[in-house]
């Protein structure tokens, strides 16, 4: 006969299944791509920046800094500052396969790493703007900030999804 009891271990399996569900809903949340073509995110997160402060380079300016080559991946926009004592500057790509995402993260930490070399000991307030950069990894898009109002650019480009 049941006396009415739910052992500890049931409970258990229940707790962990909606810890699961959880983290499976969380994971799908904030990893989540999107649908939206390349050219509306990227007018979405050049209309947020300073245009005194970045201004979009080119490809060759783009292998130059980071390494990577633009025809590699579906979409890329590379801003910079003008100055080379400024540190400021916003990178989006959208790659063509997942597997690119870790090259283009890659090429970030490497980039940040340099300048933080260069910077730290003659500007180290754009050595501060280095280490708080913005980055994100949203679906096939990677998005790299460096600048006073990073956070403002990061905004903008998680509000274009």
């Amino acid at each position: 006969m049941k006396t009415g009891k739910i052992s500890a271990s049931r409970v258990m399996k229940y707790v962990t299944l909606a810890a699961i569900l959880a983290f499976v809903i969380i994971l799908m949340l904030f990893m989540s791509g999107s649908t939206r073509p390349f050219d509306e995110v990227k007018e979405a997160v050049a209309e947020s920046l300073d245009p005194d402060e970045l201004t979009e380079q080119d490809c060759a300016r783009l292998k130059r800094d980071f390494g990577l080559n633009a025809a590699d991946f579906s979409g890329v926009a590379y801003y910079s500052a003008e100055s080379t004592i400024s540190a400021s500057e916003v990178l989006l790509i959208r790659v063509k396969d997942y597997e690119q995402i870790q090259t283009v993260l890659d090429a970030v930490g490497q980039r940040t790493e340099s300048r933080m070399k260069d910077f730290e000991s003659y500007l180290p307030e754009q050595a501060h703007l280095l280490a708080d950069a913005r980055q994100s990894v949203r679906g096939a898009y990677v998005f790299y900030a460096v600048s006073p109002k990073a956070g403002e650019y990061l905004k903008a480009f998680s509000g274009s999804l």
